[in-house]
């Protein structure tokens, strides 16, 4: 994932900071509890296709 584009990156419902999860491939927002899939190297930012984080990802 290029770091460029990870300074950029914001959380599409609260706009908030995301966390890089590589060994998931997946951009965390924790004020929403979504995880965000990155496919092919490209993050999928939609809520529709982000997973819900579990209370003790949240730690």
């Amino acid at each position: 994932m290029d770091k460029r584009l990870l300074d950029i990156l914001v959380c599409p419902l609260c706009k908030g900071p995301l966390k890089y999860d590589k060994t998931r491939s997946e951009l965390i927002c924790k004020a929403d509890r979504l995880a965000y899939p990155i496919r092919d190297d490209i993050p999928v930012m939609l809520e529709d296709e982000a997973r819900r984080l579990e209370e003790e990802e949240m730690a």
